[in-house]
């Protein structure tokens, strides 16, 4: 069992947690996932790494409740335990011998992006961060970036914080006036990425993005996380949980990848709302 020794809502759907778990954390590195159970009964999901904290032995997560287990685990409180808590899994994002990053993060995707740039400043190098949201209500870890970066775009889509704009606009006005990067990295949904990816692809700078399809066991033995590489045109098959999260973005069949994840949109709306009716039929019997 592994304890929630601190809890914080950052927005109406994402909620920030540090777990009691040592081991995971004394070789935690940026970029890596854990795979958790709420309870016995429960199903196994991946959750990036948001932090840790090695002298606690604390781990960070940042999740976005959005079906039935997120649910149930933004339910649990402090002092309260989940019942799985399994990592590092994954290749940590490389970021040896890079001098000037563009860092792009979307949404609670910014939860993953975020030790990657806080790693990068460690390292010295020099960091541009722009972070995208739907409006200003679904804002979270800005002081945390403008922490990491030297320079902060933060782009809201209705205008509402910071720039109006998707994060597209802010590459385009820096690359297109001749400013270049070691790297790009990207995390967030998988359009944003993907327009991202085109956006960068006229400079042939290099582009990373973190990818994170359906995932079962993270060891790379279910092929639920497999995601099609297309170079020169032949297509390759890799497994997100042991070959990545992290891989080159001009290479990522993303067509693919965002009908893959669309498949169990209506299942996981579905056990969402039951687990809401169920909760709410406690929070009754209770009263």
């Amino acid at each position: 069992m592994y304890e929630i020794v601190s809890k914080k809502i950052l927005n109406p759907t994402v909620t920030m947690m540090d777990i009691k778990a040592p081991l995971v954390a004394k070789k935690a590195q940026a970029g890596q996932f854990i795979i958790l159970r709420v309870d016995s009964d429960g199903e196994r999901i991946p959750l990036t790494v948001a932090g840790f904290d090695r002298t606690k032995g604390t781990v960070k997560i940042i999740f976005q409740t959005v079906g039935e287990t997120t649910l149930r685990l933004s339910k649990k409180n402090e002092g309260e335990y989940i019942e799985d808590f399994a990592g590092p899994l994954g290749t940590p994002t490389k970021t040896d011998g890079l001098k000037k990053v563009l860092i792009v993060g979307g949404g609670v995707g910014c939860a993953i992006a975020l030790p990657v740039a806080q790693k990068l400043k460690e390292q010295g190098a020099a960091v541009t961060s722009i972070i995208g949201f739907r409006n200003k209500d679904l804002l979270i870890l800005e002081d945390e970036f403008r922490n990491s970066s030297e320079r902060l775009f933060v782009m809201t889509d209705d205008g509402s914080y910071g720039e109006k704009g998707n994060v597209c606009m802010p590459i385009n006005k820096m690359l297109e006036s001749g400013e270049t990067f070691d790297e790009v990295i990207t995390i967030g949904p998988l359009i944003m990425m993907k327009f991202v990816v085109e956006a960068v692809r006229p400079f042939g700078i290099p582009c990373t993005v973190s990818m994170n399809p359906i995932m079962i066991d993270g060891t790379g033995m279910c092929g639920g996380c497999r995601l099609s590489l297309i170079e020169d045109g032949k297509r390759t098959v890799k497994f997100a949980c042991v070959d990545g999260p992290d891989f080159d973005g001009y290479k990522i069949d993303f067509d693919e990848a965002m009908s893959r994840a669309s498949m169990y949109k209506d299942f996981e709306r579905h056990a969402y709302e039951k687990a809401c009716n169920l909760f709410k039929k406690e929070a009754n019997d209770n009263e």
